[in-house]
């Protein structure tokens, strides 16, 4: 593992250096490394069961990052578009891939499933273009967050409803589904009482100390110990870091927690891209480069076309609608987590 980061973080300097220099962004590079670096290219680095560790903890910290921009009560304003848009866009966009799926042959609760898994876009990939842009705060970057909050919850629920679906679970799905909305309710709830009561003394007494050091150290710990107390209770770490976030919005040590946590975000968020990268098999493009570029621009199409549909139906302008409609377009890595779980289940 040691001299695989070695690897990594070396061809990572030089790579993303070419590409600040071509004005390329730094995402395309990061999956150009775990391209070339990957077992599918030169092998320099293996499957590590490590790396996808550091690379869940790079999504970890930037929903964490996003949370502190996001505080509670601009997510309160923010209601209608997380529960309203976010809602029919998954509803929508799943029941048509779903419905295009089951057209192509696949069985119905595989293609429901993998539908819903596809409606879903990539949170780390969007939320990093939006924040390296400026257009976090926009109509169409407020509309994509929501969206993608919304997202991270249904993303557990289908990864709850794939043993149920398979036959292997004792827990029937209109039992799973309130499981893991109670689930979500508990947690914002204790985060919230956590956020009240207890942070802020921490912070206080941290920050008494005069000790940059203790400020980091105490923002590390909220971070990795509330993604691990959400993964603990089946929910995605990322939303827990997100509500974490969120809830310390409002905190006066705000700006001062999200500079010193931004340089582990940024490098762990790469590692994050870097192991994307290594899942490319260029074999695969050789012999089916015509269907796969077919089937990634259909999904572009229906997915864009529905959000950019649903935003207009809401009142938006036309540009805010496509615009949300192209940051929302694409697939999320979640489906490959969905479609490794549905391998185990047989399905």
């Amino acid at each position: 593992m040691f001299v695989s980061l070695i690897i990594i973080l070396t061809s990572s300097l030089v790579v993303i250096s070419l590409f600040y220099r071509l004005r390329l962004p730094p995402v395309l590079g990061y999956l150009f490394v775990g391209l070339i670096v990957g077992p599918k290219a030169f092998g320099w680095v293996d499957d590590s069961e490590a790396l996808p560790l550091l690379a869940e903890l790079g999504v970890v910290f930037l929903l964490f990052s996003l949370g502190l921009e996001f505080s509670l009560s601009k997510m309160i304003a923010l209601r209608q578009v997380v529960f309203g848009l976010g809602s029919l866009q998954v509803l929508v966009s799943g029941a048509v891939l779903g419905a295009l799926l089951m057209l192509a042959g696949v069985p119905t609760t595989s293609a429901l499933l993998l539908g819903g898994g596809l409606a879903l876009s990539s949170t780390a990939i969007v939320s990093k273009e939006l924040t390296s842009l400026g257009e976090i705060f926009s109509s169409h970057g407020q509309n994509a967050i929501g969206v993608l909050l919304f997202q991270d919850v249904v993303a557990v629920l289908l990864l709850t409803l794939v043993p149920v679906f398979a036959g292997n679970s004792d827990q029937a799905w209109y039992w799973a589904l309130p499981l893991t909305l109670g689930k979500t309710v508990v947690l914002f709830v204790g985060l919230s009482l956590a956020s009240r009561w207890v942070l802020p003394r921490l912070f206080h007494e941290v920050a008494a100390a005069r000790s940059a050091e203790l400020f980091v150290l105490l923002a590390l710990v909220i971070v990795l110990l509330t993604a691990g107390l959400t993964h603990l209770i089946g929910l995605s770490p990322a939303l827990g870091a997100f509500l974490a976030g969120m809830l310390l919005g409002e905190s006066h040590y705000r700006h001062q927690i999200e500079a010193d946590l931004r340089p582990f975000r940024d490098i762990l968020l790469g590692v994050f891209f870097i192991s994307i990268g290594m899942l490319i098999d260029l074999r695969l493009f050789a012999s089916h480069g015509l269907l796969i570029l077919g089937l990634t621009l259909a999904l572009l199409l229906i997915k864009g076309s529905v959000v950019a549909l649903l935003v207009k139906l809401r009142g938006s302008d036309r540009e805010t609608a496509w615009r949300s409609g192209l940051a929302l377009a694409q697939g999320g890595e979640f489906c490959f987590a969905l479609m490794a779980q549905m391998q185990q289940n047989d399905l």
